[in-house]
């Protein structure tokens, strides 16, 4: 393996400057990485090479004639297949949008590319950003590069494994209750979901809107400071965007600084239920923290024993409504039944044709929850649960500046493991989902390796708009695990070395 695709992209950042090495090189050093690994991962849907070596191409031209680029230009990054690209695909790991080529870029694309950063390819994802593991992508499901017999989570297990992988060296996920922090926690990266509203939606192929929210993930915290730092901002494109800046996240990641900071420790989420190699690898962070100056308290949320099934009424119904729009008439498959089709038998034969069985299954969900007699005993009861976890948060926050948990109660589980129990594969978003309802933001950090040797993380989470307190802690909680651990969490993957 290429010692340069290893190296972070901070690092890779200072050479493109230096011009020790070229866009083109490096781009080409990720590519040919996936020509060794990808058929075996499965990471992406969709690879460009000669689009990525284009771009990489016309930067190292500008660099050459000495123009000022943005700091992260010639960097190449990977995109999750539910943003639109007018290059590319975007199936939205569904077979109802096969082969769709968008008319527009999603906002955090154009930010990609006015930066300078080649994109690689789009990948891998759970359909329509439905699940915890990517076995419901209409593709195949991506593999944990750790262990190619486990998951990599969901729904961006593609963008997890394609950054853990050594195939990209950031990669940008959406998380609607987890999907970018889950992945980042069983494939020992980092992942961020910001302040909802802080990055820009528009361009998402939307699952549920009160909750979705674009993020990075990367190999360290600082990396991922970088790529928010890129993407976030104000668009009017997206009316949920906000109007304010949130500052410089890379500014607040090279703190690395605790001392003084109230650390709170979420009761609710912690001790039974959790694989005591999580609580283990948990405790010693909290241990870490304190002994850096910091001061642990303990929080009580009781009204997080409700969000599981608060987000799966609330999710479903969001998703009934966004999924409407796959009609066969506008855009995406078309199937037409034989006989006299009328409009309603060409709609129905195209959603049973390509739309996959949890999909199916949160969309009946959803519409049920939302009908007539029942909204008010399902919908809106959750809605009123949302408020009373968003009410446990400012409580919370009120007594701490920073929240932990463990991202999950386990380590990454064996593919085909709990498909025939979707009830058991929501519990992995236990720790995950309040952040979503209460649309603050969270962060998921590699914080040891678990008995399997699969990693372990933390969970950060602060108040909305304060995401650089995420930068500052977790990139201070970092640099303590890599000097307990002696390397970075990264390398203690096993070497992956397979070719298609």
């Amino acid at each position: 393996m290429s010692e340069l695709i290893r190296k972070n992209a901070s690092e890779l950042v200072a050479l493109l400057k230096k011009g020790e090495v070229s866009s083109v090189e490096l781009t080409q050093a990720h590519l040919d990485r996936t020509a060794q690994v990808d058929g075996a991962v499965h990471s992406y849907l969709h690879v460009g090479p000669e689009a990525a070596l284009a771009a990489a191409a016309d930067i190292d031209r500008r660099r050459a004639a000495g123009e000022k680029l943005h700091d992260l230009a010639g960097l190449p990054i990977a995109v999750k297949d539910n943003l639109t690209t007018t290059d590319a695909p975007t199936t939205s790991g569904s077979k109802i949008l096969e082969g769709w080529i968008p008319q527009y870029d999603a906002t955090v694309v154009k930010k990609l590319r006015a930066a300078g950063m080649p994109i690689l390819g789009k990948t891998n994802l759970d359909e329509f950003a439905m699940g915890s593991s990517t076995e419901f992508s209409a593709y195949g499901p991506s593999k944990n590069p750790w262990d190619l017999s486990r998951i990599p989570g969901g729904s961006g297990g593609g963008s997890s494994s394609v950054v853990a992988s050594f195939q990209a060296p950031l990669a940008i996920g959406s998380d609607t209750g987890g999907s970018i922090r889950y992945p980042a926690f069983v494939t020992g990266t980092v992942g961020t979901k910001p302040t909802y509203g802080a990055v820009s939606r528009y361009g998402l192929v939307a699952l549920a809107s009160s909750l979705d929210q674009i993020g990075p993930v990367s190999r360290n915290v600082l990396d991922a400071a970088l790529l928010q730092d890129v993407i976030a901002g104000h668009d009017p494109h997206d009316s949920t965007s906000l109007p304010e800046s949130l500052g410089s996240m890379t500014e607040a990641a090279k703190k690395l600084d605790v001392k003084g900071m109230r650390i709170g420790v979420i009761k609710q989420l912690t001790g039974e239920g959790f694989q005591p190699e999580v609580s283990a690898r948990f405790n010693e962070s909290i241990e870490l923290l304190k002994n850096a100056g910091a001061e642990i308290v303990e929080v009580s949320c009781p009204s997080f024993e409700y969000a599981i099934a608060a987000y799966y009424l609330i999710l479903p119904a969001e998703a009934s409504s966004n999924l409407a729009k796959f009609d066969s008439v506008r855009f995406g498959m078309r199937v037409t039944p034989e006989g006299s089709p009328t409009i309603e038998r060409v709609m129905a034969a195209t959603r049973e044709a390509g739309f996959g069985p949890e999909v199916k299954r949160r969309i009946i969900l959803g519409t049920y929850a939302l009908s007539s007699g029942y909204y008010d005993a399902y919908y809106g009861a959750a809605q009123k649960v949302r408020t009373l976890i968003q009410r446990d948060f400012d409580a919370a926050f009120a007594k701490a500046d920073v929240l932990v948990s463990p991202t999950a109660p386990t380590t990454a589980f064996k593919l085909g493991e709990k498909l025939e129990d979707p009830l058991a594969m929501y519990l992995n978003d236990i720790a995950t989902i309040p952040a979503n309802l209460a649309g603050i933001p969270g962060m998921a950090i590699p914080n040891g390796i678990a008995e399997n040797n699969m990693p372990s993380g933390i969970q950060l989470l602060a108040p909305a708009r304060a995401d650089a307190r995420l930068y500052q802690v977790g990139a201070a909680l970092e640099k303590m695990h890599e000097e307990v651990w002696g390397k970075r969490m990264i390398d203690f993957a096993p070497e992956l070395e397979v070719s298609n």
